[in-house]
């Protein structure tokens, strides 16, 4: 790994860790922080050594504090913590430069982001003194679970006043999909999401201010990052436009990209600019230059969400037009309705794929009177098997590239089996499937999170799934017009068929 990455990959796997700030005070950020790594650091989870500095305090949780940093007896650390007010930063940039620091996570705000560019200057050319790369200030830094590294300070448990204890920032079960966020409240929100909707995270970064690394830089990081496949991405301005485009088309042939860009309005903008000191740029340049470099731009959080997912789980579709299966006709015109909203068609089947839904319905395996021309309603008294055999039938068709599965769950004679069965019979082909289940009571619940354990994505409405099977559309253009289309539908397949 070139020296660059190496010091990247101080954030993430560090051999040593200084935490500058720690406490015991309740409430506070160096307890919060310094808690999480002790805590991984006793269950084995971080296995290298771990420092607080505080000059008020003798210990912390069982380990030894040291006045200053300058004291950790280690002769080289790796990744520092720093939670000190801002004033006092530069000073301990000083010593962290004697101690050949690689990375440094400033956690602390107050500076460019309330205008003082200054002092955010001042520390940045301390750093750049000693090689040291920062993320931040004012920002929430690292969560990476496999090594132990979190500098979250938001609790993962909060106790109301009441006395009930709820989950309050939960910490993600390893995955495949990358969070890196300009914003550490979106960011939190989005570790909230991804845990509810039971969707892994490889890495998450949250830089604020990005005075030194950026969305570049880990973009360029996450490209050989073999555990992540997707990347989400966060905004409020890119830190150095050509940099970004040059980095990004690199990544989007190997992996997707998705970013919610904020800041479009005018009154956006300038919230942004108070919020991580971004500065503002037209946001049709950005559109253009997303466009260029096969970034996939989300304008909503239920889009952002909702292609992260879809990109993770499925391949991308060689072509626009989709088969829709459902048990239910509404929804099943509202999909063909959204699938042309999203420039996706659902033409009519090849007269094979007709002739086969025929003899189905004269050997009695369908109903008479189930529409068999896209969409495909089988009516509500679909029975499981007749979703598995349809579904088969769709996926041969050459002229469909996609499918949609409605399956509501409310039918009287829909198990779940219907579930596993259309899962297998899609692993059969290199054709995305997505699913939809319309409700939120504990049935619908289960359908989805079943259909997502096997690997399908699943969505509460027809829209939501025609969204994110415009993703897989315009992902698939991309790598086609791009020549990667069949290496990334290869190398996505080996990847599915060895996750646990």
């Amino acid at each position: 790994m070139e020296e660059s990455l190496q010091k990247l990959d101080a954030f993430f796997n560090p051999k040593t860790v200084a935490v500058i700030g720690a406490t015991k005070k309740p409430g506070k950020a160096g307890c919060v922080i310094f808690e999480n790594l002790a805590t991984n650091k006793k269950e084995g989870v971080y296995t290298g050594e771990l420092y607080p500095v505080n000059p008020s305090e003798e210990s912390l949780l069982g380990f030894k504090c040291f006045k200053t940093l300058s004291e950790v007896p280690a002769d080289q650390v790796d990744l520092i913590v720093i939670i000190v007010p801002s004033k006092a930063v530069a000073g301990v940039m000083e010593e962290a430069v004697a101690k050949k620091v690689k990375a440094a996570v400033i956690i602390t705000a107050g500076f460019k982001e309330v205008g003082n560019k200054e002092l955010e200057d001042q520390v940045i050319a301390i750093a750049q003194k000693g090689g040291i790369r920062i993320l931040g200030p004012n920002c929430l830094g690292i969560f990476y679970r496999k090594s132990g590294i979190d500098t979250l300070f938001l609790p993962e448990m909060k106790t109301l006043s009441t006395g009930q204890k709820f989950i309050a920032t939960p910490r993600p079960l390893s995955g495949s999909i990358a969070m890196i966020t300009q914003s550490g409240a979106f960011g939190s929100a989005a570790l909230d999401y991804l845990t509810g909707r039971g969707m892994g995270v490889s890495k998450f970064v949250s830089f604020g201010n990005k005075s030194d690394v950026s969305e570049s830089d880990i973009l360029n990081y996450l490209i050989q990052d073999d555990e992540t496949t997707v990347i989400l991405v966060y905004l409020e301005d890119v830190k150095n436009g050509r940099d970004f485009i040059d980095i990004a088309k690199k990544v989007t042939l190997k992996k997707p990209v998705v970013v919610i860009k904020s800041g479009r309005s005018s009154a956006g903008a300038l919230a942004a600019a108070s919020h991580t000191g971004a500065i503002a740029g037209s946001d049709k340049v950005y559109d253009a230059a997303f466009e260029q470099c096969g970034v996939i731009r989300a304008r909503s959080m239920d889009e952002f969400f909702d292609y992260g997912k879809a990109l993770a789980l499925q391949p991308p579709a060689t072509g626009k037009n989709m088969g829709v299966l459902t048990d239910a006709g509404g929804p099943g015109v509202m999909t063909v309705d959204e699938l042309e909203t999203q420039g996706l068609t659902a033409d009519r089947f090849e007269k094979e794929t007709d002739e086969k839904f025929d003899q189905l319905k004269k050997e009695g395996k369908i109903l008479e009177i189930a529409a068999t021309h896209n969409p495909v309603d089988l009516t509500g008294s679909v029975v499981d098997d007749q979703f598995i055999i349809s579904a088969d039938i769709m996926f041969n068709d050459s002229n469909t590239h996609g499918i949609i599965l409605l399956g509501l769950h409310h039918m009287p004679g829909l198990q779940e089996k219907y579930i596993a069965g259309t899962v297998a019979v899609a692993s059969k082909y290199d054709k995305p499937i997505v699913a939809v289940d319309i409700g939120e009571t504990d049935l619908a619940i289960y359908t989805r999170s079943h259909f997502d354990r096997l690997g399908v994505p699943s969505f509460g409405s027809p829209e939501a799934a025609a969204r994110a099977m415009r993703a897989l559309v315009w992902y698939g253009e991309y790598l086609k017009k791009n020549g990667a289309l069949e290496t990334y539908i290869a190398n996505f397949k080996k990847t599915v068929t060895t996750k646990p």
